[in-house]
């Protein structure tokens, strides 16, 4: 084979060679280090945090949320798993609380939102849960579902919510009492209690009776106290 006839074959060689593993890349890409630091305690206050506080309350447990090494929320109680991905906690917020004839920084954690972490992204994004009022909302989570106990938009209604993750509405929304301002109980509503099958949530205000309901598809069907199939 002559010189001529060479060039074709170094030029092909040449093109295989040098051309870029495109697979190789993507998965040598660097993923994200999520992480909930060590627990510590925080001097905490119905001063502080009105709407958050519980009566007698002095202490209040924050853990940062780390990724990447670098500390980006701070947050409180205890995580969820939704998925083997993705996790929600609820945010905790220190709010600087010094007048402006303050000469020194006053510095007090209030609760605060809901977040959704991602473990593969290391996106965090604060949920949205309609009628949610830190004064009485004690989420207790199932799946993706969130269930409290919220108020409507005049703040004199106390209702039960069952929210979903990612959907504006609420699958659940069902007034439960009236709701008084000032000298309200506290918490406004034992924790709601979840059952699997049929999917089912109870809910009730301190002070009422208990109620449970079926959720089927989009919608809640009530289930009176003594039908059959209802649990204690």
């Amino acid at each position: 084979m002559g010189f001529a006839g060479a060039i074709p074959a170094l030029v092909v060689l040449a093109c295989v060679l040098g051309a870029p593993d495109m697979s190789f890349g993507a998965a040598a890409k660097k993923g994200h280090s999520v992480a909930l630091g060590a627990v510590r305690q925080e001097v905490y206050s119905a001063e502080g945090d009105p709407a958050g506080a519980r009566p007698g309350e002095t202490e209040l447990k924050v853990r940062p949320l780390v990724v990447d090494g670098r500390v980006k929320e701070w947050t409180t109680g205890e995580a969820h798993d939704v998925t083997q991905r993705s996790f929600t906690v609820r945010r905790a917020v220190r709010l600087n609380d010094a007048l402006p004839t303050d000469k020194k920084e006053h510095w007090v954690w209030q609760r605060g939102p809901w977040l959704m972490v991602d473990r593969s992204s290391g996106k965090i994004a604060a949920l949205h849960l309609p009628d949610f009022d830190s004064a009485v909302s004690d989420v207790v989570w199932f799946r993706d579902y969130a269930a409290y106990c919220g108020l409507n938009r005049s703040g004199k209604q106390l209702y039960a919510v069952v929210a979903q993750i990612d959907v504006r509405k609420p699958l659940l929304s069902k007034k439960l009492a009236a709701w008084e301002g000032d000298g309200h109980a506290s918490p406004a509503c034992a924790d709601a209690v979840w059952q699997r099958e049929p999917l089912r949530i109870r809910f009730q205000a301190t002070g009422g009776e208990a109620v449970s309901f079926d959720l089927v598809g989009s919608s809640a069907a009530l289930v009176e106290d003594g039908d059959a199939g209802d649990t204690e």
